[in-house]
C-alpha cells in the first residue's frame, strides 16, 4: 500500500517535471516572457481534458496517447533546449514510474472514486 502511494506520488512529480520541461524550452524561445508560461499552461489543459483520471474526454485509448504525447514532448523540449541527458532522464523516470503505475493495486488506488 505505502509502495502504491510512493509511485502514485512519484507519477505527480512526473507529471509537474513535463511542465517545467515546457516552461525551459519556452524560455529559450522568442518570444520567452509569452511561451515560457503559455507552453506549460497548454500541456496543463491537455492533461486536465485528456489525461487526468477524472478527464472530461479522456478514455481508454486518449489518456494513454496523450500522456505519451505530453511526455514525449517534454523530453524533446529539454534535448531542444540544450539539456539531452535531463530529456533522457526525464523520459527513463516516465515510463518507468507510469509503468509501474499501471499494476492493478496502484492503478486501483487512483481511480475516481476510490477514496470516496
Amino acid at each position: 500500500m505505502v509502495f502504491g502511494w510512493l509511485v502514485l506520488a512519484l507519477v505527480f512529480l512526473d507529471e509537474l517535471l513535463a511542465m517545467a520541461a515546457f516552461g525551459v524550452w519556452g524560455w529559450q524561445a522568442s518570444p520567452a516572457w509569452l511561451l515560457v508560461w503559455l507552453l506549460p499552461l497548454l500541456a496543463i489543459l491537455a492533461w486536465f481534458c485528456f489525461a487526468s483520471p477524472k478527464a472530461a474526454y479522456g478514455g481508454p485509448v486518449v489518456r494513454p496517447v496523450v500522456k505519451v504525447v505530453v511526455f514525449g514532448l517534454a523530453s524533446l523540449a529539454l534535448w531542444d533546449a540544450g539539456h539531452p541527458s535531463w530529456a533522457v532522464a526525464l523520459l527513463v523516470f516516465s515510463v518507468v514510474v507510469n509503468g509501474l503505475a499501471m499494476i492493478p493495486a496502484i492503478r486501483d488506488l487512483a481511480a475516481p472514486g476510490a477514496q470516496e
